[in-house]
């Protein structure tokens, strides 16, 4: 007879694991009732490890339960991911940390061949559930979405429909704070806008880039395409394909809206060599609020996104799709505030 496990416990009274789990490390979130339950449950399916700190309520209905660890993995491709990634991911690991949980990083190409298979580590039973963060190769993400894992994703891409999802999705609020800040600079007088952003790299790049066509409509005002780069862009080739695109421009517009602050920079970056003035010849604004680039740290108005916040709000929503592996899926979004920066006065 094969050894009896949590997850056996935790089918046998369709509940889930991490419940189990909880249970037999005196943790909180669960009630007397299905504590009860579960450990009735463990001492009749004859789950019989010793535990040496459990409560001795706990003890009374089955004193030989074992701790057993639940990991989860975050999911990242691109291993040189920024410093912006990595106060997120800092934040998951403090987070798990404070409640016992162990972290795994699994990290995936970011751009996989046509007989690319996930690692073993996720397609086998060690992970209890996974956060996907920085992964925009749609191929890899349906992969990721087929896992029968609890799953936790932060941005998708837009080829994608986020119904098909087996799993949470998170997202950064931006259309309408590119919406408000499109919506100053017109009220300001520039009418002659443009906008830097792969619109097929991310879901909330998409929907940044429709937050400006929103503020330019609702103005009537033409949006000039050839001011406008939002094709594919290479995930190593922004910084030439930027200048590209800047260098064709015979007459450049009077403001720039870009996707994120990694664009803005690249685009400050050749204003500057070229000698334009920000905000005075060209007004320039970006997403994330990324301390990372020294050029615009402090200078860019951008949008400000809490990392810590954010890293914390994927781990409790991880744990809540462990706990409630039935519940319906979530799209979230987490709202972003406006900075006010040097390069566009506002």
């Amino acid at each position: 007879m094969s050894k009896i496990t949590m997850q056996d416990i935790a089918d046998a009274l369709h509940i889930s694991r991490i419940t189990v789990w909880k249970v037999f490390n005196n943790k909180s979130g669960v009630s007397e009732a299905l504590k009860k339950q579960i450990l009735d449950k463990a001492e009749e399916m004859g789950y019989t490890k010793r535990i040496s700190d459990m409560p001795d309520s706990a003890s009374d209905s089955c004193s030989s339960v074992q701790q057993e660890s639940v990991t989860v993995s975050v999911v990242v491709a691109r291993p040189e991911s920024s410093a912006f990634w990595m106060k997120i991911i800092h934040q998951i690991a403090k987070e798990l940390d404070a409640q016992e949980i162990n972290l795994m990083y699994t990290y995936l190409p970011s751009t996989i061949p046509s007989d690319y298979t996930l690692p073993n580590i996720l397609t086998g039973n060690a992970l209890h559930g996974i956060i996907v963060l920085n992964v925009y190769d749609s191929t890899l993400l349906s992969l990721l979405n087929q896992l029968p894992l609890p799953k936790v994703f932060l941005d998708y891409t837009p080829p994608l429909p986020t119904n098909t999802l087996s799993g949470d999705l998170i997202l950064l609020e931006g259309r309408s704070k590119i919406y408000e800040i499109t919506k100053k600079l017109i009220v300001s007088g520039i009418e002659d806008i443009g906008f830097i952003g792969d619109t097929e790299y991310a879901i909330t790049n998409q929907q940044r880039y429709e937050g400006f066509l929103d503020a330019m409509n609702e103005y009537s005002l033409n949006v000039e395409h050839e001011h406008c780069l939002t094709k594919r862009i290479g995930i190593y080739t922004y910084e030439e394909e930027i200048t590209n695109f800047l260098q064709n421009n015979k007459n450049l517009p009077k403001a720039y809206v870009c996707v994120s602050d990694f664009v803005a920079h690249f685009v400050l970056k050749y204003l500057t060599k070229h000698k334009y003035r920000v905000p005075e010849d060209i007004i320039i604004t970006g997403f994330d609020g990324n301390a990372e680039y020294p050029e615009i740290t402090g200078r860019l108005t951008t949008v400000e996104v809490e990392t810590t916040a954010l890293g914390s709000r994927l781990t409790n929503q991880l744990l809540y799709r462990i706990s409630h592996p039935t519940a319906p899926t979530a799209v979230i979004y987490v709202n972003t505030q406006i900075v006010q920066g040097e390069s566009a006065l506002l």
